[in-house]
């Protein structure tokens, strides 16, 4: 049951009628006051006798003018028509709340994500949005902004705006911001603009990552074989997406296979496939990975523990696109390109005798190599402040402050698991605070062990020239990693090309160190 009071302005009036519908013991469920004189009531129905007695009372009830039932109150009509403006409105909206999750989503942006909007509730907008300024959002500003989205793996042109309202105080509040999309897709050179913006979710200051982000982008135009090698990590995967996202074979799959966690038979079942009959619980065969991202790219985790068996079989696939499912005779021709990520440096395993020399040449076509985080000045408290922000968020808790010794701690800290290490010691840290200062003593973290000082030098056990050289040679292996071209290398110590060539070829370094290795048999083999 719905009632409009008809009043006059008068302190208390609310008050008094709350009091009658207590004495009633009336459930009440909503109640509106209209500036213009008019209050709403909404409550169960009541019986025809309760309600000719109270209707009486309420009209006594001083500066009350008239009592009348409605068939329901403003904000649910208003509620109602919102419900339907957003059901038939063919572009998609979605509301973001200041947590950065999606509190509405109408059925156009519900259709483009390919979610209802049941799950669509509560989820991370930046989850669901590739593309969407995170940065932008958590400066809370007051001014639109057009920015490209990704919808269900299309680009559209979406306006955000943000969303401000006055809280108890009366003062601006920043409550989160719309989202709303254009109807049409952006066209193929738009479209291929904002597939650069992968890139952008490697947050970095170091001037080594943005060369090799640099270098990223332009490969990721290239169909030839690209190997990402670098410690455990530091983001292998992240830039390898990024490169897929990034280039002409974004529309069609990304496949990953982890080549170390998978024993041969399994690795290999996977990769190439199998016919009918040859495995009982899928008797009617099976495409292999390469078959399922035709036209797309095929990722390999852990590429340099792959067995000598599959080692040989991917060479192969790799001379002519072509290979030949378990069991099956006829060959498959396949277009894909490869990506394949190394923990380390790869020819080290080739030097080690574990890897295909061959098949390294063929893998290493486009090489890109991530410097450890310890290496990365500057991106510690980058990260730790994008991590900290991100997790707030998601455990719903307000926005935590880093002092300036944890961020000291965190800063010198070696990181042997890099970006990851650094997040999920961020997640547990957080999980568990109980303040709003985040401190050394809530960072969990295995002691350091001892760091090498290559400027340590004790003249009771070398000379000054020794000391000088091992200092030489530990930073020509920090920098050669990020200046492969020996003449970018002699640029940024000032030398001239010869000299670093020289004091490379002297340290063991790089292309020197490791041809030097290299035994090639000459010797004819003799017949027995």
């Amino acid at each position: 049951m719905r009632l409009e009071i008809t009043c006059s302005d008068r302190l208390g009036i609310c008050q008094e009628v709350l009091t009658l519908l207590r004495e009633y013991e009336i459930d009440l469920r909503g109640i509106e006051v209209d500036p213009v004189g008019k209050i709403f009531l909404s409550f169960p129905s009541l019986e025809f006798s309760e309600f000719q007695l109270l209707m009486p009372k309420i009209r006594r009830i001083p500066n009350v003018e008239d009592v009348k039932t409605v068939p329901y109150l403003p904000f649910e009509r208003e509620h109602f028509e919102f419900n339907l403006l957003l059901s038939t409105l063919p572009n998609a909206v979605i509301s973001v709340d200041d947590k950065g999750r999606i509190d509405i989503a109408n059925a156009a942006a519900s259709a483009l994500i390919q979610q209802s909007k049941d799950a669509l509730r509560g989820q991370f907008v930046v989850e669901q949005l590739q593309g969407f300024p995170l940065r932008w959002f958590e400066k809370q500003p007051k001014e639109a902004v057009f920015e490209p989205l990704q919808f269900g793996g299309k680009w559209y042109k979406a306006h955000i705006l943000p969303v401000w309202v006055n809280d108890a105080d009366g003062e601006p509040a920043f409550a989160g911001c719309v989202i709303h999309c254009q109807t049409e897709p952006l066209p193929p050179t738009a479209q291929r603009k904002s597939e650069q913006s992968p890139f952008d979710r490697v947050l970095t200051q170091y001037s080594g990552v943005k060369r090799v982000l640099r270098d990223a982008s332009r490969m990721a135009q290239l169909d030839a074989p690209l190997l990402l090698e670098g410690e455990t990590g530091v983001g292998k995967e992240l830039i390898a997406r990024a490169c897929h996202e990034a280039s002409a074979r974004a529309s069609k799959p990304l496949l990953a296979v982890n080549c170390g966690a998978l024993p041969d038979n399994v690795a290999e079942s996977e990769l190439f496939g199998y016919g009918a009959g040859i495995y009982t619980h899928h008797p009617q065969g099976k495409k292999g990975i390469f078959e399922q991202a035709q036209g797309g790219c095929v990722l390999l985790d852990s590429v340099g523990d792959m067995s000598q068996e599959l080692q040989a079989k991917l060479l192969r696939f790799l001379e002519d696109g072509k290979f030949r499912r378990i069991g099956e005779e006829q060959m498959i021709a396949v277009d894909v390109r490869l990506i394949c990520l190394v923990r380390g440096e790869l020819l080290d395993k080739v030097e080690q005798g574990t890897f295909r020399e061959d098949l390294y040449y063929r893998l290493n076509v486009l090489n890109l190599h991530l410097p450890p985080l310890r290496e990365r000045k500057g991106d510690v408290p980058l990260l730790t402040d994008y991590f900290v922000h991100k997790f707030c968020a998601k455990l719903q808790r307000p926005l935590v402050s880093v002092s300036k010794p944890c961020l000291d701690y965190l800063n010198n800290y070696a990181w042997p698991g890099n970006v990851r290490q650094l997040e999920n010691t961020l997640f547990r840290a957080l999980s568990m605070l109980e303040g709003d200062t985040l401190n050394p003593e809530h960072i969990q973290l295995p002691e350091m062990s001892p760091v090498f000082d290559p400027l340590a030098i004790d003249l009771d056990e070398e000379s000054l020239e020794t000391a000088v050289k091992r200092f030489e040679s530990s930073l020509l292996r920090r920098l050669y990693p990020s200046y492969p071209s020996t003449r970018q290398l002699a640029k940024k110590l000032g030398l001239s090309h010869t000299a670093i060539a020289n004091k490379l070829r002297e340290y063991g370094i790089g292309k020197q160190r490791r041809t030097s290795k290299r035994k090639v048999n000459v010797t004819p083999e003799t017949p027995e």
